[in-house]
């Protein structure tokens, strides 16, 4: 009864908090939009609203830096908002979220980069893109698997996010995805936001790990190459620990 309770209460804070921002995109805004100051704490919102324990494991042990690019594997939507609701940053995401009722017309207004997947000179773009964004003083968030691949690690890394930190300086800062009941928060068909709002608020199992690690440092690395081999590496064994 107790956290039927809590749920609705969730709810109808984020309602609100909702409907507010969405009011707030019609605003012409020069510079940094409103939106984008509000975008994190609506996120912090959303969680509590669908009910997930979200938490953070510190497993890092050196003082993470100021400004960074976040990587984490991708097997769920729900880390479109459980990354910006810890984390100080502008995600990179797929083309189709733009088009999402309301929700999308929020996450453009708060900055959003987007890439059309299926679109390879797209994906060249985003790179310059996420350049210029990391170069104007902002923390980039993206998927290097490039986008969701199951619940598992997928077999390999794009080149993006390495690229962009050799060529910025910026370090990597990597992140890995937990959910405990696997089954109810992965990406899977139906693929339609509603559906997955509905499996993730009636998993029984809510808890969400994020364990971010220390950061890669681009000069340690020979070429993006060397970058990305090393940190699919870390991967390779954090989904040995913690997913099988």
């Amino acid at each position: 009864m107790l956290r039927l309770l809590r749920k609705i209460a969730g709810w109808l804070d984020f309602i609100v908090f909702t409907a507010l921002l969405y009011l707030l995109t019609w605003l012409p805004w020069p510079g940094r939009h409103p939106v984008a100051r509000l975008f994190h704490p609506w996120c912090r919102a959303f969680v509590r609203a669908l009910d997930v324990d979200l938490r953070l494991h510190q497993k890092n042990r050196k003082p993470l830096p100021q400004r960074y690019i976040l990587v984490a594997n991708h097997p769920s939507a729900f880390e479109d908002i459980g990354i910006p609701a810890l984390f100080n940053v502008v995600s990179l995401a797929k083309l189709q979220i733009q088009d999402w009722f309301i929700v999308g017309r929020i996450s453009h207004a708060a900055g959003t980069l987007y890439v059309d997947r299926d679109d390879p000179a797209s994906r060249q773009q985003s790179v310059q893109i996420m350049v210029d964004a990391v170069n104007g003083g902002q923390n980039i968030a993206l998927y290097p698997e490039g986008g969701c691949k199951g619940r598992r690690l997928h077999t390999e890394f794009k080149s993006g996010a390495f690229e962009v930190s050799m060529r910025t300086g910026m370090p990597i800062l990597p992140v890995f995805l937990h959910y405990e009941a696997q089954d109810d928060f992965e990406w899977q068909p139906p693929y339609t936001l509603p559906d997955k709002i509905r499996h993730m608020t009636s998993a029984v199992n809510n808890r969400a790990n994020f364990y971010v690690y220390d950061p890669m440092d681009p000069k340690d690395y020979a070429d993006k190459y060397a970058m990305k081999a090393a940190a699919y590496e870390m991967y390779r064994r954090w989904n040995a620990q913690y997913l099988e």
